[in-house]
């Protein structure tokens, strides 16, 4: 029976570049790091949510084209407070998909933008009722 999420796995192109990304934008740390002869892997950890994993996968002999979009459809992280959140990851450099967040069906707030791969990523404020 499922306990939890474990870990959502990424693919990437540059995983020093993916790995600066995570860790400059979202305070995600570095837990493994290893390679096998076809792929390179990282876990990456966050001190708030400490069991759940970002894994980053770069495959270093090509298994074929992948979406644009990846293999995820999206990543989605919580905020407390989605205006301030995008105001803060703006001036770190993140431009979003739109101008302003969008309100889902169960009344969160949200919106989305890209990581380094194009990677779709997006900032929840959970409706709290």
């Amino acid at each position: 029976m499922i306990k939890k999420t474990e870990h959502v796995a990424l693919i990437v192109t540059d995983m020093d570049r993916s790995i600066e990304y995570y860790s400059a934008m979202f305070d995600f740390e570095v837990r493994a790091r290893g390679a096998s002869p076809k792929r390179e892997m990282v876990f990456l950890k966050h001190k708030n949510q400490p069991g759940f994993e970002i894994e980053l996968i770069k495959d270093l002999v090509p298994l074929g084209s992948y979406s644009e979009k990846g293999i995820v459809n999206h990543l989605a992280f919580t905020v407390d407070n989605i205006h301030e959140a995008i105001s803060y990851y703006r001036d770190k450099g993140i431009t979003f998909n739109s101008e302003q967040p969008n309100t889902a069906i169960d009344g969160a707030k949200t919106i989305f933008f890209n990581g380094p791969d194009h990677e779709l990523l997006q900032l929840v404020q959970p409706n709290r009722q």
